[in-house]
């Protein structure tokens, strides 16, 4: 089996694959400072709530826009698991091309949602993820990845709020009965809510223009599912892309 795991900077999602069939997944908190012996406690406990051994791992596909873990979780797979790591960055073969000024600068979130939206929706297609930034990707009529837009994600711009205003307190982020709120908490709601919904209405409707075609459009991420239902563009929900689209670059690096 295949362990395919996305490290973000806000969530970690892991996704164990039984040929093309993703069998099992996980998303936890990522926690920046976790050591490799760290990570196979918290691996191992995973396993333990799905029954399975981590002897049935035999490889490893990781993508991690946190460069201080990926040491750590490679240490983990050689002490763990002792199965084969592959981390998507340069020089892996992803089969689909990087028009854009310097493919080095494009996180392997993306590049993976890319490869796991064009598979699945074919192309063209844009992207949506809502994690610690809403990345908007874009996959041009030819299939090549074209880039696209980063926003404020939902809970940054919830910190943010929260630091500079005094009178305001946390909320838990769910949907409020009205975008009219008649107090704090509902008000609140719904500038989070409807407005990133908004935001990506406005973004979505652009690059479509730019590709110049409607593009089906697919959200993924922790948060997808609070947005999407409010938003006027995204026609997919698809909630573990992220992990499809590794599962797919693992395959293509085992071909001859």
């Amino acid at each position: 089996m295949l362990l395919a795991v996305d490290v973000g900077n806000t969530q970690t999602a892991f996704g164990v694959f039984s040929g093309s069939e993703l069998v099992h997944h996980w998303r936890v908190a990522t926690e920046p400072i976790r050591t490799g012996d760290e990570i196979g406690a918290l691996v191992d406990r995973l396993f333990d709530l799905s029954e399975l051994a981590a002897d049935d791992v035999g490889s490893v596909v990781l993508a991690s826009t946190v460069p201080a873990l990926v040491q750590a979780y490679s240490a983990f797979v050689e002490r763990y698991l002792e199965a084969e790591l592959l981390l998507l960055g340069p020089g892996v073969k992803t089969g689909i091309p990087l028009r854009v000024d310097d493919p080095r600068e494009v996180g392997p979130d993306r590049i993976a949602n890319a490869v796991g939206a064009r598979e699945r929706y074919g192309a063209p297609c844009i992207v949506v993820d809502f994690g610690t930034a809403t990345n908007f990707d874009a996959v041009s009529s030819a299939g090549d990845y074209v880039g696209g837009a980063i926003a404020p994600g939902i809970e940054t711009s919830m910190d943010a709020l929260f630091v500079q205003a005094a009178r305001l307190v946390k909320i838990d982020v769910s949907t409020p009965p009205s975008a009219i709120g008649s107090n704090t908490v509902h008000a609140l709601q719904s500038g989070f809510v409807f407005g990133f919904a908004g935001q990506v209405d406005g973004l979505v409707a652009r690059i479509r223009d730019e590709l110049g075609t409607a593009a089906p459009t697919i959200a993924t991420g922790g948060l997808a599912g609070l947005v999407a239902p409010h938003s006027e563009t995204i026609e997919h929900l698809d909630a573990y892309l992220t992990l499809e689209g590794l599962r797919l670059v693992w395959e293509l690096n085992q071909q001859e």
